[in-house]
């Protein structure tokens, strides 16, 4: 069985991904999950988060155990998967993008959703932004549909009263990627077919431009963690099971 390390997206914690870490531990695998700087229940101040403070954390939280992890992000949280990555290779043994931006060397969040494929990211339509240093603010309605469409009620309701002020140093820092420090991690994608906030053809570009060892498409929204939790946490045991096995060839 394999360790995981999760890591949110915007405007969550690491409580998003609570009902995934109990099934995947009911089969076996080790399983964490980390609040980026600013948000859940993190308080680091809003001028001090930055990408590098989230790929810090990132490598902070790797470093606690000699075994290399398997690092989910979702949406946002695969830009920090991959800084990170970058940061401390030798603790990552693969990385898995849930309906998650994958940077290349130069590339922003912003950059990606500005992609010709990005066009009708419900996110980017719908943000407030305020503050010095400014701070994203996703309204509770515009939430629904662009990241929860399909949750339930209650579940979508639980997460939107959860949900923080995005810090934007994140969004629009490029992430570093030195030459060769990705190779030999294996990467993998779950591709959400109704996503209204990473639009499936921003989806399908990313993983047609980076190599994917293998791909899961999901009926669903951006948030498969709470939406598919039972098929999500399948896909995943199936990604660490590949991974592992090419770590051993």
């Amino acid at each position: 069985m394999a360790r995981f390390v999760f890591v949110h997206g915007a405007f969550a914690g690491a409580w998003i991904w609570g009902p995934l870490q109990d099934q995947l531990k009911r089969v076996g695998h080790k399983v964490g999950a980390i609040d980026l700087p600013g948000l859940g229940d993190d308080h680091t101040p809003v001028s001090e988060v930055t990408l590098d403070a989230c790929a810090t954390r990132l490598c902070e939280v790797l470093a606690r155990s000699s075994e290399p992890a398997v690092v989910a992000g979702n949406s946002m949280g695969g830009i920090i998967a991959t800084q990170g990555a970058a940061r401390c290779p030798e603790r990552v043994l693969a990385l898995v993008y849930v309906a998650a931006f994958i940077p290349k060397d130069g590339q922003s969040l912003l950059a990606l959703t500005e992609l010709p494929e990005g066009a009708g990211d419900q996110v980017q339509a719908n943000i407030v932004m305020e503050g010095k240093p400014p701070v994203a603010i996703m309204p509770a309605g515009a939430s629904r549909q662009a990241l929860y469409g399909a949750c339930s009620e209650e579940v979508a309701a639980w997460a939107i009263a959860r949900q923080r002020p995005q810090p934007v140093a994140p969004f629009v820092t490029p992430v570093s990627i030195p030459p060769g420090a990705l190779d030999g991690i294996s990467r993998y994608y779950v591709f959400c077919s109704r996503d209204r906030a990473i639009p499936p053809a921003l989806q399908r570009r990313m993983i047609a431009e980076n190599a994917c060892a293998d791909v899961v498409e999901l009926d669903t929204d951006h948030t498969p963690q709470l939406s598919m939790t039972d098929e999500l946490a399948k896909a995943l045991h199936r990604f660490a099971t590949h991974a592992l096995r090419r770590s051993q060839e």
